[in-house]
């Protein structure tokens, strides 16, 4: 374990505390969690990135005159 120093906005610190008691677990414990969906989460948005990056790309106005060509505006 690493010792660093965060900085919480007061609602956020106090919302933490409340948690912590009614999980029964660290503040430590819940920022570690946190950390490790948000990892997880960036790893996945990256996954399917990379897997859309042959798609063909659309620009705006091409798209939106689909929309209208389609009567969908």
């Amino acid at each position: 374990m690493k010792r660093v120093t965060i900085y919480l906005e007061e609602d956020l610190h106090h919302a933490l505390k409340l948690k912590s008691v009614e999980a029964a677990q660290s503040i430590s414990h819940l920022v570690n969690d946190a950390i490790r969906i948000t990892l997880s989460e960036d790893l996945s948005d990256l996954s399917d990135v990379a897997q859309r990056q042959q798609e063909k790309t659309v620009s705006y106005e091409n798209f939106l005159q689909e929309l209208k060509s389609r009567g969908q505006i």
